[in-house]
């Protein structure tokens, strides 16, 4: 399929599940953990909100029978070169990894989501395009970027950022088991809508 092509229907709000991922298995990557709290503002670990997260993603797509794998279940630390060997382990996959953002300037907030390759685009944009107005805030929209989680992974992959700890009321927000649920809701149809 012509990369004008997949754009257009990435524009429409489509999926083409041949060019996306016809998947069995999401590994669901909670960011962080252990050692590694990740970002770490007002009293709230951006860890521990990335593992509430994924629990709830893990639930919804246990519910439709899909089979998941978690890169971890508690708070414990795993290499970023672990995360993506979990992954590589299980074909007919996609991996999904769960973050929080931070910056210095704390009037920042919205969600983005991060792809690498053009099949992890498509999903990508699938998330995207229901997390920011489910979660009510900014749509930063999708950005390729070579982190080490979506290179080494050799399955469609993305990284979803979603919401700012360093804005006091986002993080208020975030910190909220309504927006949590919500937030793994829209992770689920964006999965959904590719599958």
């Amino acid at each position: 399929m012509g990369a004008w092509l997949v754009g257009l229907l990435i524009l429409l709000g489509t999926c083409v599940a041949v060019d996306a991922a016809r998947f069995s298995t999401v590994v669901i990557d909670p960011g962080h953990g252990g050692r590694d709290k990740g970002a770490y503002w007002g009293g709230v670990r951006e860890s521990h909100l990335n593992l509430k997260v994924a629990q709830k993603l893990e639930g919804l797509l246990k519910k439709r029978g899909i089979r998941t794998v978690m890169t971890r279940r508690s708070d414990v630390f795993v290499s970023l070169g672990s995360r993506a060997a979990i992954a590589n382990r299980y074909g007919s996959s996609v991996f999904v990894s769960i973050h929080f953002n931070a910056s210095t300037n704390r009037s920042i907030k919205g969600v983005e989501t991060f792809y690498w390759g053009s099949r992890g685009r498509i999903i990508a944009g699938a998330i995207q395009r229901r997390l920011p107005s489910r979660v009510k805030t900014i749509n930063r929209g999708i950005k390729r970027r070579g982190f080490t989680v979506l290179v080494q992974t050799r399955s469609p992959a993305v990284l979803v950022e979603c919401g700012f700890i360093s804005n006091s009321s986002e993080r208020g927000r975030c910190s909220t088991r309504w927006y949590q649920e919500t937030a793994a809701r829209a992770i689920y149809d964006g999965l959904m809508a590719c599958r």
